[in-house]
């Protein structure tokens, strides 16, 4: 399944990062921890260079723990700062606060010895669609300073933020890139819903997601639908549809119907805490 999605605004908005960034002291890069390496616009690298980074590993209660530390350490040894984080959770906040003051203390040092005292840190906010960064703005700040959506494509345009007398925060449109080269990129990421479902065959993506969980989470399908694992995604697919009255008229099974029960369900972490990529591939 080929997934490629580059709307004209997203152009734009790349543009006006690139001339933002001179303002900015550290980039703050959200991830989805479902998708650590899909979910990271390689763009990204070549903006900040120069710059302070964080990686937030965000929405890490829908991923696997145990993934989801291997890929902390990962980003770690690359020499990123890291931090973990539910956008949606006010507790997770203080560690990443510790993270953030961490990543912040160079650029503190050297204003000090400059004699610059209490400017605040101006961090640019950045990831692709949908992958919590307003959700994360409100949740930090404690306030609903930024727009939010379960889709894609909710911010348009970038804002400033104060989240407190030490940071600025510059909120950014969730950005692709122009072409996924490896299909697996695109195909996570639609998975997770960071592409418009509008453009996707959700039937498809239904019968890929079906194939990656029974190779790679044995008996999740079984505990949630009670279908046999056995067999191809389509016979899978086919069960599921019987077995929560997907059906159309004259009896008819409506994958339409099966398909966006299973996808929603994977996305909003009913099947359990699911990674769909390791370090190690």
């Amino acid at each position: 399944m080929q997934v490629q999605w580059y709307p004209g605004h997203m152009t734009k908005a790349r543009r006006q990062m690139q001339e933002d960034i001179k303002f900015i002291d550290l980039v703050i890069e959200l991830v989805d921890a479902r998708i650590p390496k899909s979910s990271r616009n390689p763009d990204i690298d070549e903006l900040g260079r120069g710059k302070a980074r964080l990686i937030l590993l965000n929405k890490a209660d829908l991923a696997d723990e145990g993934k989801t530390a291997a890929w902390t350490d990962f980003f770690r040894k690359q020499g990123y700062f890291v931090a973990k984080a539910d956008s949606r959770s006010k507790g997770s906040m203080k560690a990443i606060t510790q993270v953030l003051e961490e990543a912040c203390r160079e650029k503190r040092e050297r204003d000090r010895r400059r004699g610059i005292l209490n400017r605040p840190v101006r961090a640019m906010i950045v990831g692709v669609p949908n992958v919590g960064k307003s959700t994360f703005i409100n949740t930090y700040a404690g306030r609903a300073c930024a727009k939010t959506g379960n889709k894609p494509g909710v911010t348009k345009g970038k804002q400033w933020i104060r989240l407190n007398k030490s940071v600025e925060l510059l909120d950014t449109p969730g950005i692709l890139w122009p072409k996924f080269e490896d299909p697996s990129v695109g195909l996570h990421l639609a998975m997770t819903g960071a592409v418009k479902d509008e453009i996707l065959h959700l039937d498809e993506l239904a019968l890929e997601l079906i194939a990656f969980l029974t190779r790679e989470y044995p008996g999740v399908l079984f505990e949630r639908y009670q279908v046999s694992e056995e067999g191809t995604a389509l016979e899978i697919l086919e069960q599921l549809a019987r077995n929560r009255g997907c059906i159309k008229r004259g009896q008819e099974l409506n994958y339409d119907k099966a398909a966006a029960l299973l996808t929603e369900e994977f996305r909003s972490g009913r099947l359990g805490r699911i990674t769909l990529e390791s370090p190690s591939d």
